[in-house]
């Protein structure tokens, strides 16, 4: 650490994501002075933008994690915030189609987990129903998910960022944490950027996303061994000209890794197609077009009229993935004082999908931690 002298302050999160912007309000909301630091030039500028802008019903989770945990609760807080600030969504309804006799079958199997997880309104649909309900569809048997909606991420993060400001949140952007250390007054940290800062911390977030592991191995007195190592799943986008064909959201059968090749609409009435999963080893953002070709085998399962050419590269977004590809399947990691012994430091790993559904009820998790450190 620089001799230069620390300014003391009581919490930092590090990360203007939608969780980190959730978990300063939060902490604001309960009397914290809190100051966000962000090394990008404004809020949600990784994962929380490249992503499907959906509302979760918490369906595909196994009982006890921490994803059924909170995003069946985060996705009740999060329409009420949204109906109470103004910020656009639609509440309109999601299929998850079979398309074979393999796939129908495991449709029971699905409701289940669902309604062990407290999902409300799960409802099994023949061939004939769910395709009375979207002509466009082709599919043997689905499951009508009536609480899964999409949002307008951007005005949800703006409504989360305003609140705090309200409550006395200081924001700093271009501001790259360049290392720490564990001290017994606190962890203190050294902020580059054009205005360089040293702070003394009483708490420390980790909300960096796909950097909280690097970030988390540059703070010296933080266990090196309960930083897990980051793995980036690539998810790529694909988007249709002119309005979706759908009304609601259409989603196939699972498939290892993601949730498959799914159709989502924007607040605007586009189609968006994706996310696939391809495993890189380095951030980057491009989208190559000839993953096309397996979008249009993958999508004409269950909507056979889907011509060629029509798709377009969108944009791609990554998992901040904390297990190898073909490993089970990862929970949220949240590690405070109770799980690796450093006092004053919360550390958000592992935070995807469904981190947009479950974002206030993650900070309220994080702001009972930081009550108890």
């Amino acid at each position: 650490m620089t001799s230069s002298p620390f300014e003391t302050v009581d919490c930092v999160v590090i990360g203007a994501g939608v969780v980190g912007l959730a978990v300063a309000r939060a902490l604001a909301l309960s009397g914290r002075e809190v100051i966000v630091i962000e090394a990008a030039e404004g809020i949600g500028t990784g994962t929380s933008s490249r992503n499907s802008e959906v509302i979760h019903a918490g369906i595909y989770y196994p009982k006890g994690s921490l994803m059924a945990e909170t995003c069946v609760p985060g996705r009740r807080l999060l329409y009420a915030y949204c109906a109470e600030h103004g910020v656009p969504h639609i509440n309109c309804g999601k299929l998850i189609v079979a398309t074979d006799a393999a796939e129908s079958a495991r449709l029971g199997e699905i409701k289940g987990r669902a309604e062990a997880n407290g999902v409300e309104g799960m409802r099994l649909l023949g061939a004939a129903e769910a395709m009375a309900l979207e002509p466009n569809l082709q599919c043997t048997a689905a499951l009508f998910s009536p609480t899964t909606g999409i949002v307008d991420s951007h005005s949800y993060m703006l409504a989360l960022q305003g609140d705090a400001e309200a409550h006395g949140t200081m924001l700093a952007f271009h501001s790259p944490v360049e290392r720490g250390r564990v001290t017994d007054d606190g962890i203190d940290i050294e902020v580059g950027g054009a205005e360089p800062m040293n702070l003394r911390c009483r708490l420390v977030v980790n909300s960096a996303g796909l950097h909280a592991p690097a970030l988390a191995r540059k703070i010296v007195g933080m266990p090196a061994d309960r930083v897990p190592t980051p793995y980036y799943a690539k998810g790529n986008y694909f988007t249709l000209a002119g309005r979706s064909p759908f009304s609601r959201l259409i989603y196939p059968v699972p498939v290892p890794g993601g949730l498959g090749v799914h159709i989502t609409v924007d607040m605007g009435g586009q189609a968006k197609f994706g996310p696939d999963v391809e495993w890189i080893d380095d951030i980057d953002y491009t989208v190559d077009p000839h993953r096309a070709d397996k979008f249009y085998a993958a999508v004409r399962r269950y909507w056979p009229g889907l011509k060629d050419g029509t798709l377009q590269p969108g944009y791609a977004g990554i998992r901040p993935k904390i297990v190898p590809q073909g490993a089970p399947a990862q929970d949220f990691t949240l590690q405070g004082p109770a799980e690796h012994g450093v006092a004053g430091l919360i550390n958000l790993f592992g935070i995807e999908s469904p981190g947009l559904t479950a974002s206030l009820a993650l900070a309220e998790h994080v702001r009972r931690i930081a009550g108890n450190s």
